[in-house]
């Protein structure tokens, strides 16, 4: 093995990675000389980081298009072997997926090691580690209790697994650190990581009072920064609670908090300080601790609660083990330890001869012999000669989302309805229409996790705040046209307005983290629920029954809700079944606007009911319609918006909105989910692509230089116009096909990859 690639965070405060691979090289080379071992490093938001001499490549976490380029930079540098290192919250996409878009272009062997195994994975996590699991040659964890957790929740067989311990840097106990860490004299109690609620750190510090009151001379230093993640949604929140505890305590002089990363030299003058370590963490199921490993190999008297992995690394009277969340226990151990030195010297003597297996050398040897377990075993798994990929079994690539255009077309009351070119047009107000879709889409960029969590936040409130101001308490509707100067058009609202709104709501209910914007989407739902029950538009109708399947996400088992789902899901059902004929399976006399939306509620709901007649009923006219909107060259052609298309007339062929693509897109791909049909991912890609110039102008839509859309095509131009309709028509679509863009169609027949027309 000549070289190898390492795919991690490798920020800096996550020195981790470079240690590792530095050992690695050094592991290798013993063996092998000359051996070269790099770092392709995830980059959060695009930011610009200092990296490494050894960070060859950067991918940016919400980019798929680089994490594609990133397997073409590891094939043509012809790396013998990969290690990922797996995390939530480091990768792209739902559940981090957007890794499994690289991994399935690689041609060298895969080993991933899995920080986190989960008991209860939720769908998306669980098909994110099945999924590296087929596609990795070997599975790496640094726990028993994770290996156990692979085979019984994933069904990943032992002869996949390998154990390595975590790796921990050599801990020389230094009788000077003290003084340079300016705590000589004192007894020095340690816990250090990145700072976050589930950490406990409050139970140490509600034990202190008892501690000082035996040993005065003690100091409790809380070491690292607060995590990332924290910071965006609370900031400093946790870190000033513990602070001000402390004060209430009077125990502030004892307490010394270091609010920064530190390297790992540093980190080892902390620890060669330590007389206690304490892990007084809150998540029972964590399986595997950097911290926790490091204290244990720098042969330190360890306290930790009883979570997976230190019951099992502070077995055999490595450590102690105290009750979750009881100060009281913690405060006796810490004075136990320090009354019985003989205990304590006994405690640290057995961590450090087991710390010994776990150094970096040491960890690295072990990898070392995964690695060449996964070559051995590579030629059985997958094809050892490459191939470069043809369109036809790697699509096309697709824009980056871009909310340039989204931003200019909002100010601090909503998103404007029309723009003149590029530039809002004041003169057209607002409507609930467009900023019910804006609230979706950052709803669902947002879940899906986006590069920039604040901005798309920010929006999506501003969002909710005017479909909030929309609702009139009184009569139970939602308003739609509000003037550029504030002032309502009109006293209520259609019933296409106001399933729209609920839409957006229940993806809120569904998918939002922040419990704000949870909570006013909740109460907006409840509230406007109930008017539905009087609407005759078919296409309310289906708006809001996508948007009921969004809130069932959150809340399942609501009879109220599901009831509400089942007598709009059989009206919709029953429309079709009395208007259809074999020559026009459609809900109508006529095909109008957004008429992939009524396939794609009875999809949806038929799949979620348990009802095949409306699924099959939804597939069929689904069908229907993509043929009917099937150009003469086999490219999408919209329904014209001049006269649409009545039963026994002939078809308008413009104007083509870019709304009915979005509609069509996003049904095909729900059929593709609930029907495994993979020609309806095809045909969902084929629509998204009359965006792109594929239409009979021949002339993109989408507006690369303003992130914006053109309103639409003419017989013989396309409009200029980029309002929000368009816009978020498109930003909709394109995220929605983004999710499917990594499908691993590779193998598949070529009819597999047509779409249905």
């Amino acid at each position: 093995m000549k070289r190898f690639a390492i795919l991690g965070n490798h920020l800096p405060r996550h020195c981790g990675i470079a240690t590792f691979t530095t050992h690695l090289a050094e592991a290798v080379g013993g063996q092998l000389p000359d051996v070269d071992g790099f770092v392709l490093a995830m980059n959060d938001a695009g930011r610009r980081h200092a990296y490494p001499p050894r960070v060859r490549f950067e991918i940016t976490e919400g980019d798929l298009g680089s994490y594609q380029r990133a397997a073409d930079f590891l094939n043509v540098n012809q790396v013998d072997v990969l290690s990922v290192q797996h995390e939530y919250g480091i990768f792209g996409g739902k559940a981090g997926a957007h890794v499994l878009s690289l991994l399935r272009e690689l041609r060298m062997p895969i080993v991933t090691t899995l920080h986190t195994v989960l008991s209860a994975p939720n769908p998306p996590q669980r098909m994110v580690i099945e999924e590296l699991a087929r596609l990795s040659d070997r599975l790496v964890v640094m726990s028993e209790s994770g290996a156990e957790l692979l085979r019984r929740v994933h069904g990943v067989s032992d002869d996949q697994i390998d154990l390595i311990p975590h790796g921990i840097p050599h801990v020389a106990i230094d009788d000077g650190s003290k003084g340079r860490l300016g705590v000589d004299g004192k007894s020095v109690i340690l816990t250090f990581g990145l700072l976050s609620r589930d950490k406990g750190i409050e139970y140490v510090i509600d034990a202190l009072p008892a501690i000082l009151a035996v040993y005065p001379e003690t100091v409790y230093i809380v070491l690292g920064a607060t995590h990332p993640h924290v910071i965006e949604h609370e900031g400093e929140r946790y870190r000033l609670l513990l602070e001000a505890r402390g004060q209430q305590l009077g125990v502030a002089g004892s307490m010394i908090f270091h609010n920064r990363f530190v390297s790992q030299d540093e980190l080892t003058e902390f620890l060669s300080a330590t007389d206690i370590y304490i892990t007084p963490y809150l998540q029972p199921e964590q399986i595997t601790s950097g911290t926790l490993a490091y204290a244990v190999g720098a042969g330190k008297a360890v306290i930790s609660t009883p979570y997976t992995y230190a019951r099992e690394l502070l077995a055999d009277g490595r450590g102690v083990l105290v009750p979750w969340r009881d100060s009281d226990a913690i405060a006796q151990e810490v004075i136990a330890l320090f009354s019985d030195d003989s205990r304590r010297r006994a405690m640290c003597s057995r961590a450090a001869a087991h710390g010994v297996g776990m150094t970096w050398p040491a960890v690295a040897g072990r990898y070392v012999e995964s690695f060449s377990r996964a070559r051995a075993e590579h030629t059985l798994r997958r094809r050892t000669s490459f191939h470069a990929q043809t369109l036809a079994t790697r699509p096309a690539g697709l824009p980056e989302i871009s909310l340039k255009h989204v931003q200019a077309m909002t100010d601090d009351t909503g998103m404007l309805q029309h723009a003149i070119f590029s530039i809002p047009r004041y003169d057209d107000g607002y409507c609930l229409d467009d900023n019910a879709r804006a609230l979706l889409l950052m709803t669902l960029l947002d879940d899906e996790g986006w590069d920039d969590p604040l901005m798309v936040r920010a929006l999506a409130s501003r969002y909710l705040a005017f479909v909030s101001h929309a609702f009139d308490r009184r009569s139970g509707r939602f308003r739609n046209f509000l003037s550029y100067a504030r002032q309502w058009l009109e006293p209520c609202g259609s019933h296409d307005s106001h399933g729209r709104a609920l839409w957006a709501l229940g993806a809120v209910i569904g998918r939002a983290g922040d419990p704000g914007r949870h909570s006013l989407a909740g109460d907006l739902f409840h509230a406007a629920l109930p008017a539905v029950t009087t609407f005759t538009s078919p296409r309310a109708w289906a708006y809001v029954l996508l948007g009921i399947d969004e809130y069932l996400r959150a809340f399942q088992g609501d009879s109220t809700v599901e009831a509400q789902r089942l007598n709009l899901a059989e009206r919709l059902l029953d429309l079709f079944q009395r208007a259809s004929r074999p020559d026009w399976p459609w809900f109508e006399d006529s095909v109008t606007y957004c008429n992939g939306r009524l396939s794609q509620a009875l999809i949806v709901s038929g799949d979620r009911l348990h009802r095949t007649d409306m699924t099959e009923a939804g597939i069929r006219s689904l069908d229907w319609l993509v043929s009917l909107q099937s150009s003469s060259d086999k490219q999408f052609a919209a329904i014209g918006s001049n006269g649409f298309y009545e039963r026994g007339a002939a078809a308008a062929a413009f104007d083509q909105q870019p709304v009915e693509a979005c509609a069509t897109v996003s049904a095909c791909l729900d059929a593709y989910r609930v029907s495994g049909d993979r020609r309806w991912a095809a045909t969902g890609r084929w629509a998204f692509n009359w965006f792109l110039g594929e239409n009979h102008l021949q002339h993109w839509l989408f507006d690369p230089s303003t992130g914006g859309c053109r309103d639409g095509l003419h017989a013989d131009r396309p409009n200029q116009n980029q309002g929000a309709e368009a816009t978020l028509s498109f930003l909709l679509a394109l995220q929605e096909i983004r999710g499917v863009a990594a499908l691993d169609l590779r193998g598949a027949p070529a009819r597999e990859l047509q779409p249905i027309s």
